[in-house]
C-alpha cells in the first residue's frame, strides 16, 4: 500500500486579494435621469397647455381689430359709427393712440348724425388709414 499524504491547506496564497467593497452610484445616476426627464415632461406639459389656454380665450382686442380692417368704406354712416365705436377699445393704449382717435372721431362727426351723407374724401380716408395702422394688439 501506498503511503497516505496528508496535504496542508495553510499554504499562503499571496496573490489572491481579499474582497473589497466597490461603490455603485448607478441607481442614483438612474433616479437623477428620472427625476430630470419628469420635471421636463411637467414642464412641457404645464407650456402646452398654457398655450392652448390662451389660444382659446376671448380676445375683444382681436375681435375689434378685425372688425375695422373689415369696414367696408363705401357705407359712409356705418363705418364712421363702427370706427368710433370699436376705436374706443384702443384709446388708452398710448398718448399718440388717444390723441389719434380724438382727431378721427371729431373728423367722422359729419358723416355720423344726417340722414343722407357722402362718401368720405381723401383726408379723412387717409386718416382711416393710418389709424388702422397704428392699432396693434
Amino acid at each position: 500500500m501506498k503511503a497516505q499524504q496528508t496535504q496542508s491547506y495553510t499554504i499562503p496564497l499571496h496573490d489572491i486579494k481579499p474582497l473589497v467593497d466597490v461603490e455603485d452610484y448607478s441607481l442614483y445616476y438612474f433616479l437623477a435621469t428620472s427625476a430630470f426627464v419628469l420635471l421636463l415632461t411637467c414642464s412641457l406639459i404645464y407650456l402646452a397647455y398654457k398655450w392652448y389656454k390662451k389660444r382659446k380665450t376671448f380676445n375683444i382686442r382681436r375681435l375689434h381689430v378685425e372688425l375695422i380692417n373689415e369696414l367696408d368704406l363705401s357705407d359712409t354712416k356705418a363705418t364712421a359709427y363702427a370706427i368710433t365705436s370699436y376705436g374706443l377699445t384702443f384709446k388708452n393704449d398710448s398718448d399718440r393712440h388717444q390723441e389719434m382717435y380724438e382727431n378721427i372721431t371729431s373728423r367722422l362727426e359729419e358723416y355720423k348724425y344726417k340722414k343722407a351723407v357722402e362718401s368720405f374724401d381723401e383726408e379723412v380716408l387717409g386718416y382711416i388709414e393710418v389709424y388702422k395702422g397704428m392699432i396693434d394688439v
